[in-house]
């Protein structure tokens, strides 16, 4: 006790700690700025805007690209004492390019020649890199059917772009009646929940059929002429949401469309007026709009906002009378996402975000439906060109 006090630092950042992932990210990022004038701007960016935690996810149009982008990658993080592994492609061209140790393990011991691929987790969400298609896999775990129970499952069903919304839709508003009627959270609940709760359940098992192209351009398309991007958005008593599609047209004149992103919400328990949960609904719209753009690094795409509500067009396009706080805060949030011009009218029988605000069942969640498909008339050859009376 009446020794001199010795002083001890860590050379080191703890392992669990609060600042933790906020060190690893910000040393991920300062080993692609250390490294870009060496490696490359195309690893550096693939470093400090493609991983999310510890997992990179990219895409590139062949794979000459891919193996070059591997290649920088892996120099850069080693120079900075960091070992990029269990790297894992569609392109077995790709895989044979990346030595053994360090593509993943669940091909180590395959013959990429010949033996299939995989199924592999991207942030969760089951890939299967043979097809190169999105899946779903439904946790069949047995949870109480209480509150806290239905939550919990409600919640296992990770989607971070929405491509199956609207059938989680369905299950969000069962818990929202009962956060209404107040039952506590381990509360058995009534029979009339109970049956509608087990039937989304048995109906959720349907997802795990789904096949979703990961990528929004078709094998042999041809060559990108037009770039277009389709926001729609609805609202109904019990929900709203909105779906965003992006449209490619090659130099024949042939359209493609894939759903990018997609959100569903319940209406608020406050009662809201249907018009002012179509212009939330727009508002989320607007939004996503700046989120694919900076995503898809998307700059000379055309915009289209679509809403079935005129009530909602006109709050858009008047730009001349005053609004109260509620409508006049939500037109200016989608004034400055958007421009007045690009919001048109669609009719609510073309609409697919309806689906978004009244939900789905899984099974009519498939491979031609509208909500990932999007509406016909986006299908029409050549570019969108509204024509007006």
């Amino acid at each position: 006790m009446t020794g001199n006090l010795c002083h001890y630092k860590l050379k080191i950042h703890l392992f669990g700690a609060i600042s933790s992932p906020g060190c690893a990210s910000f040393g991920l990022k300062h080993a692609a700025d250390d490294g870009e004038s060496s490696f490359g701007k195309e690893a550096a960016d693939f470093i400090r805007n493609e991983f999310y935690v510890d997992d990179g996810l990219t895409s590139k149009p062949n794979a000459e690209d891919a193996i070059e982008l591997i290649k920088n990658s892996t120099n850069l993080c080693s120079s900075a004492g960091l070992n990029l592994c269990k790297i894992m492609s569609n392109s077995r061209e790709v895989l044979e390019s990346v030595p053994q140790l360090s593509v993943s393990p669940s091909v180590q011991c395959l013959n990429p020649k010949s033996d299939p691929l995989p199924v592999e987790r991207a942030l969760v969400v089951d890939w299967l890199v043979e097809s190169d298609c999105l899946c779903f896999r439904i946790d069949s775990k047995v949870t109480p059917v209480t509150r806290r129970g239905i939550l919990s499952a409600v919640s296992s069903v990770y989607d971070p772009i929405g491509l199956v919304a609207p059938v989680i839709l369905e299950g969000k508003k069962i818990l929202q009646a009962l956060c209404k009627d107040c039952y506590d959270w381990d509360e058995p609940i009534p029979e009339t929940f109970r049956v509608k709760w087990e039937k989304w359940q048995k109906d959720l098992c349907h997802l795990v059929n789904l096949r979703v192209d990961r990528c929004y351009k078709p094998v042999n398309f041809g060559n990108i002429k037009h770039v277009e991007l389709h926001h729609f958005s609805d609202a109904s008593e019990s929900g709203y949401g909105q779906c965003t599609y992006l449209r490619l047209v090659n130099d024949c004149g042939k359209a493609h469309c894939a759903l990018v992103i997609g959100k569903a919400r319940v209406a608020p328990l406050k009662h809201v007026t249907i018009p002012r949960l179509e212009l939330t609904a727009a508002v989320v719209s607007a939004r996503m709009s700046n989120l694919v753009k900076t995503e898809l690094k998307l700059k000379n795409a055309t915009e289209f906002f679509w809403v079935d509500s005129m009530v909602v067009l006109g709050y858009i396009q008047n730009e001349s009378k005053r609004f109260n706080v509620f409508v006049a805060n939500r037109v200016q949030t989608i004034h400055n996402f958007s421009s007045p011009s690009s919001w048109h009218h669609v009719p609510t029988k073309a609409n697919p975000s309806d689906d978004a605000s009244r939900g789905l069942q899984a099974d009519q969640l498939n491979a031609g439906c509208r909500w990932l498909n999007g509406p016909e008339f986006l299908w029409c050859e050549g570019k969108f060109v509204l024509s007006k009376a």
